[in-house]
């Protein structure tokens, strides 16, 4: 029996958002029908209220990063997010349009529209998150692995579904490609994989791939199942690059480029840098007064930290910070900052949670050593210790540091060299897909990572 309906993450995503348009949509026609009155003329600030209305409500969905599926499996979370954005909207969009357009309002209608849009949306979402989470909506899924992987197994298993079957996929079955059910029962086996939706292949070397497993998965791909490796998989729905799976075809899967030739890229890296140095510039001046006010106080000591860093080529720079640690921090050697480091003053831990420490970086943007996107700069003591784990790790310096980067807004706060490799994942992905696009990502995603105090 044929499911009724499979969802990959793209698609969930979409089928969300195209819920949440039809509740904003509702509710824009309320305010603009009912809500507001006396002089408001429908036919001509409508139109204009629905495109603001829906673009502000794509922008504060995606700063709040309520379409991150794993996060949105989880009720308490769906709950939370849902709420914070559907007030936030509600509001912000009441409020721009009384600005806009100078009416009355009718207060029965603007409390049912300030009160049932945040529940609304909160309801839709709880919803689906029951439904993403039910078998129609997942695909079903054959983990095929070259046995040296057994070891691997349940973690990999873990990756494809996800938290809570966040992914979209469930495994219903895992063979090694030395089963002995592809050789002595292949019909078995083509008979299971009817049910199935996906094959994922976690092979060393695809050349060396047995003839009986070609022919099931060629098969497959007949009756219209989708085949993916395990790496392509990893990269598509983490967004990462899979370091422990690439091996001897690392270089193959990166596929570095001449970015030299990217001129629409490198303009708008350096348009991004010119206009975010003045705008942090001004922020920085309008703060320092208070934070060296307070610095005298409650973080006795020099005023600002520098260190030494890693940047492009390997070259090491100067990185400027407010200091936020005691002074002789690191008298007893280099270690890594933590979460709850005792290293870290009272006052330097309200200067990290809201990023005031990260200001005067920008002083290293100002001498082009660093952008404000990329991957964050290391010691040289870290980068050395990392290169030995990992020989890839220097790939990193083949474009200039940044302040921010796709690492800081995927993964959480970096504590040890462990999570340097994880980031590292992230790192690679985002020189291997640098683009304009996924820039302005990143800068979307580092307002969410500030207000919600997440990653770097």
């Amino acid at each position: 029996m044929n499911k009724v309906l499979t969802l990959s993450v793209v698609e969930r995503k979409l089928f969300l958002f195209i819920g949440d348009m039809a509740i904003v949509i509702f509710y824009l026609y309320l305010l603009t029908n009912r809500t507001l009155k006396g002089t408001f003329d429908y036919d001509k600030h409508s139109l204009t209220i629905f495109i603001i209305g829906i673009v502000l409500f794509s922008v504060i969905a995606y700063v709040i990063d309520i379409y991150n599926l794993e996060r949105a499996s989880k009720p308490i979370t769906i709950f939370s997010l849902s709420l914070i954005v559907g007030v936030l909207y509600s509001f912000s969009i009441f409020f721009i349009t009384i600005i806009l357009i100078n009416t009355t309002v009718s207060r029965p209608y603007l409390m049912v529209f300030l009160a049932l849009l945040p529940f609304s949306l909160t309801a839709w979402r709880l919803i689906c998150s029951n439904f993403f989470i039910s078998q129609p909506f997942l695909k079903n899924t054959i983990f095929i692995y070259e046995s040296a992987f057994e070891e691997d197994k349940e973690e990999n298993i873990s990756q494809i579904e996800g938290s809570e079957n966040s992914n979209g996929f469930k495994v219903k079955l895992s063979l090694s490609t030395s089963h002995d059910t592809f050789v002595n029962n292949p019909k078995r086996l083509n008979k299971a994989s009817d049910k199935i939706d996906t094959i994922i292949i976690r092979i060393k070397n695809y050349q060396n791939i047995s003839n009986e497993v070609e022919r099931f998965l060629t098969r497959s791909m007949y009756f219209g199942k989708e085949v993916f490796t395990f790496t392509s998989f990893y990269e598509t729905t983490y967004e990462a690059l899979p370091l422990n799976l690439l091996g001897n075809n690392f270089y193959e899967v990166l596929h570095l480029k001449n970015k030299g030739s990217h001129y629409i890229q490198k303009l708008f890296t350096k348009l991004i840098d010119f206009l975010l140095c003045i705008v942090v510039g001004l922020v920085l001046v309008l703060v320092l007064p208070f934070v060296l006010f307070f610095n005298l106080f409650f973080n006795k000591g020099p005023l600002f930290y520098t260190q030494d860093r890693i940047g492009k080529k390997g070259k090491e720079f100067k990185i400027y910070k407010f200091r936020s640690m005691v002074v002789d921090a690191e008298k007893s050697g280099a270690k890594m900052a933590t979460n709850n480091d005792a290293r870290i003053t009272p006052f330097g831990g309200i200067l990290r949670k809201f990023r005031v420490d990260e200001l005067p970086q920008i002083i290293s943007v100002i001498n082009g050593d660093m952008s404000f996107i990329g991957p964050r700069p290391e010691r040289k003591i870290f980068v050395d210790q990392l290169d030995k784990i990992n020989p890839f790790y220097s790939v990193r310096h083949v474009i200039k540091p940044g302040i921010t980067g796709w690492a800081q807004v995927k993964y959480k706060y970096g504590e040890n060299l462990d999570d340097s490799l994880k980031k590292l994942e992230y790192d690679l992905y985002y020189i291997k897909n640098r683009s304009v696009t996924l820039d302005i990502r990143i800068l979307f995603k580092t307002i969410t990572t500030i207000l919600f105090s997440r990653g770097v």
